[in-house]
């Protein structure tokens, strides 16, 4: 699909980072501050404390001194860790190979390894590293906690519970241990664990902690508003409404919107799968009533980080026929973060199967098939903290069995995708960004890249200041293949970073467009349905 010269090229896709006043952590040293010199006699055990307690470069710094000695693989699982912490996973993947190459059986190799190819988007690689570590009978606390994010990732959540209480069994003081396991607990348990947790040093940087803060003062609030899970109101199980064309110039379609009700005031939102939860302009908050709840922040494709937002709590929420009630949503600060009312993520409707029929502009919400030992449950918009988590594995019902399985790390839809017939990358599945795009990497294994000064792409946290242009490349995915001229191509890193993973690429509108997507949030399948005679 050729991209003309000189647009400007929105991209919605977001992160939302749930909020309290911004508190400064006086219990972990930033790295910002001087380093501490690791003295002549260092030891593992120091080094570990420096990554634990968040002194990233002090570890670093200690497990390079340890490199040359007899403990020199696990100096190099540690660089692997603290190098992944710094988000340099160039560096990490360096630091576990040379582990594995120095001690290829030893399991804390195979685990950071299995951790380097997470990163990577090598997520089948990083499950067999674990696997293998386990089924050895190491008990190895990081092995579990990999195949416990693995297991996440690939929608088998009983798998996931099992192993990150096995991880947290073995090893307590671990930080990335004990936020991952905090995640698996009733509400009731969460909030006591949060608070214990900020009550210790910890490995967070301020931003993160100050994140971690902000959400327990949310879930401190819901036991006293049954959960803010916009339970529906309505007595029906499905619905069909209209998808309304947006537009960002008179001739130029954007995507394709809902109108959305929220305590009766109308709002147009645009749909977007590459964004989590409802976020709207302050404007329509204002008038709708929209109630502060915490301060917060979203991120997204853009040079300038994190944009001002706020969580507020609405009483009622209409799409459709469906009434939904008491529920929590983002409000964007300034109405140019996002350039209309607002949007509306996917994941929202993860309760229903998602039809997004966009040649005949059309979404079906309607009830999941139900597994086989299931009883009736609650339908709701994803909006708060369940009470109670359920933990079941990915589950293919007869009528799904055409259905592409994808990986799925929080709201973000991942699909494997072949670039010209080689090399598989991760893409996101994204109706909020107008085409196609690739990360600069990536398209070099396959294409030629060239600075392309004439583009301009904007999204939620502002432009974006080296755009490049990738040759004629093919995608392929889920039987499909789209060829491309001019592909843009951008830095993905800030979304890779955010999802722990490398995302390579996102699949646009301009391509969704002519396709029937049905989306399994539950169970993470996706259909792709591309007929000629209805593409219009």
């Amino acid at each position: 699909m050729h991209i003309p010269r000189r647009i400007i090229l929105l991209f919605l896709g977001l992160i939302f980072v749930a909020g309290a006043p911004e508190v400064r952590s006086q219990n972990r040293a930033s790295d910002s501050a001087p380093v501490p010199t690791a003295s002549p006699e260092v030891s593992l055990q120091d080094a570990q404390h420096f990554f634990r307690t968040g002194k990233f470069d002090a570890a670093i710094q200690a497990y390079t001194q340890l490199e040359t000695g007899p403990q020199a693989v696990f100096a190099y699982t540690g660089l692997t860790r603290a190098y992944l912490r710094k988000k340099d996973p160039n560096d990490a993947y360096a630091a576990a190979a040379k582990a594995v190459e120095i001690a290829p059986n030893v399991p804390d190799a195979k685990v950071a390894m299995g951790e380097a190819y997470f990163r990577q988007g090598k997520i089948p690689e990083a499950e067999a590293q674990f696997v293998s570590v386990i089924n050895s009978g190491a008990e190895n606390a990081r092995a579990y906690l990999g195949l416990a994010r693995v297991s996440q990732t690939i929608s088998l959540y009983h798998r996931e519970k099992q192993m990150i209480d096995k991880a947290r069994e073995l090893d307590p003081a671990d930080p990335d241990i004990t936020r991952f396991w905090m995640g698996t607990l009733t509400l009731a348990e969460r909030i006591k664990a949060l608070q214990s947790y900020l009550a210790q040093e910890t490995d967070d940087d301020d931003e993160a902690r100050t994140a971690l803060q902000r959400q327990l003062i949310i879930l401190q609030g819901e036991p006293t508003v049954p959960a803010h899970q916009c339970r529906m109101v309505s007595k029906i199980s499905s619905t069909t409404t209209d998808l309304i064309e947006l537009l960002d110039s008179p001739t130029r379609l954007r995507g394709y919107g809902l109108n959305v009700k929220f305590n009766g005031t109308s709002a147009r939102l645009l749909l977007d799968t590459g964004a989590g939860g409802i976020l709207i302009d302050h404007k329509l908050a204002e008038k709708a009533g929209v109630e502060h709840v915490v301060e917060s922040s979203i991120r997204g494709i853009g040079d300038k980080g994190a944009a001002g937002s706020y969580v507020g709590h609405v009483d009622k929420i209409q799409i459709g026929d469906i009434e939904f009630a008491d529920c929590n949503i983002q409000v964007a600060d300034q109405s140019s973060v996002i350039g209309g009312d607002g949007l509306i993520g996917g994941m929202v409707f993860s309760r229903f199967l998602v039809d997004i029929n966009m040649p005949d502009r059309k979404l079906l919400l309607s009830e999941l098939p139900r597994r086989p030992d299931e009883t009736a449950t609650e339908v709701s918009l994803e909006s708060g903290q369940e009470r109670t988590p359920h933990f079941s594995d990915r589950y293919i019902a007869p009528e799904m069995k055409a259905y592409t399985p994808i990986f799925r790390i929080n709201h973000m839809l991942l699909i494997p995708t072949k670039l010209n017939g080689s090399v598989t990358k991760l893409f996101l599945i994204d109706t909020g960004a107008f085409n196609n795009i690739i990360s600069p990497d990536a398209a070099r294994e396959v294409t030629k890249v060239s600075d392309d000064p004439r583009m301009h792409v904007k999204g939620i946290s502002g432009s974006v200041k080296n755009v490049y242009t990738g040759d004629e490349l093919t995608l392929a995915f889920a039987g499909l293949r789209q060829r491309n001229q001019d592909i843009v191509a951008i830095d993905m890193k800030g979304i890779s970073d955010g999802a722990g993973t490398e995302v390579s690429g996102t699949l646009g509108f301009a391509m969704l467009r002519f396709l029937d997507l049905k989306i399994d949030y539950r169970d993470d399948l996706v259909s792709f349905f591309y007929d000629s005679k209805r593409a219009h």
